[in-house]
């Protein structure tokens, strides 16, 4: 099954008409523009550009959205310690990763009215098939300590790590409360714990950016399918932004037996060991699943947020 949903990957930062050169305007721009009508951001080149959303919605992006979860109020969960601002508005974010192609689509909602929020800021990041993060190579691969209550160690584990094939998805531990750390392990098994925002400690920015919100309230990124660290189940890092704020920070996961797949071929076939998988991790939720669809030599994954857009709690 292909869904050919424009796959000009890549362009669609230069569709808002951002820059003329990619990544002259940051996230802080970015956001601050988001959060008044008809904002303009002024580039370092001098330029003044009216950021624009990712190009409008297909007809089957939206019927796979009507899967993959409802207007129920998305849960929060840690940022993990290798969260920073890595200033990069784009939709593909792969750089030099090798991995399963993977396109993520996003909708974001406001919980009170179940409708979509437009020109809302939505960031991903996650490891790659090493299990390391960019901007973060030190600590998540063992050679530094970790910020935020990470310890060090990302890895392969010791031989006879507990590894096979992994039960199908399902929760374990529930959904960790609003702000409060997840009890989950950073790369090495340290918690992640409630962390700060990163200092980074490499100029690498692979595997991370973001965009903006369509009036259908989505957003597209490529991206490979994300690896693995002991401790944590496969997952990918979001937040988004309203108006300058962070309304929302979660993570997106698995069926384990897409995870099993993948991890199969190469590269992840030479990461073995994997110690954590959904039924055991302990930030797991099953409104956290993707819908995930076979998309040509990859895949397609959705999932809405709903967001509590104005903070007032509901």
């Amino acid at each position: 099954m292909r869904h050919d949903l424009d796959h000009h990957e890549g362009q669609r930062v230069s569709r808002r008409r951002l820059i003329a050169g990619i990544g002259s305007v940051g996230l802080a721009g970015l956001l601050a523009a988001c959060g008044r009508d008809g904002g303009t951001v002024t580039t370092s080149t001098g330029e003044t550009v009216s950021p624009q959303a990712t190009a409008s919605t297909s007809t089957d992006l939206t019927a796979l959205f009507g899967e993959a979860n409802t207007c129920t109020l998305t849960a929060s969960t840690t940022q993990g310690p290798y969260y920073f601002d890595a200033d990069k508005i784009r939709s593909d974010i792969r750089e030099d990763r090798e991995g399963t192609r993977l396109r993520v689509a996003v909708r974001v909602q406001d919980s009170e009215q179940c409708g979509p929020l437009a020109n809302a800021v939505v960031e991903i990041w996650h490891c790659d098939a090493e299990g390391l993060y960019s901007g973060a190579e030190a600590q998540s691969s063992g050679a530094g300590g970790a910020q935020g209550g990470g310890a060090p160690g990302g890895g392969t584990p010791p031989s006879g790590a507990p590894g096979g094939t992994p039960p199908s998805g399902g929760p374990a531990g529930g959904t960790p409360p609003s702000g409060a750390p997840g009890g989950g392990a950073a790369p090495g098994g340290g918690s992640e714990g409630s962390a700060a925002d990163l200092t980074p400690t490499d100029d690498k920015r692979y595997l991370r950016g973001a965009q903006v919100t369509n009036s259908d309230g989505i957003v597209e990124f490529t991206t490979i399918w994300p690896g693995w660290y002991r401790g944590r189940t496969t997952h990918i890092h979001a937040m988004v932004h309203v108006d300058n704020n962070r309304v929302l920070t979660t993570q997106m996961m698995f069926d384990e037996a897409l995870n099993t797949k993948v991890y199969a071929a190469a590269p992840y076939s030479a990461h073995t060991g994997r110690d954590t998988f959904n039924d055991n991790d302990t930030i797991y939720a099953d409104s956290m699943l993707m819908k995930v669809v076979e998309d040509g030599d990859g895949y397609l994954g959705v999932l809405n947020f709903s967001v509590d857009s104005d903070q007032d709690g509901a």
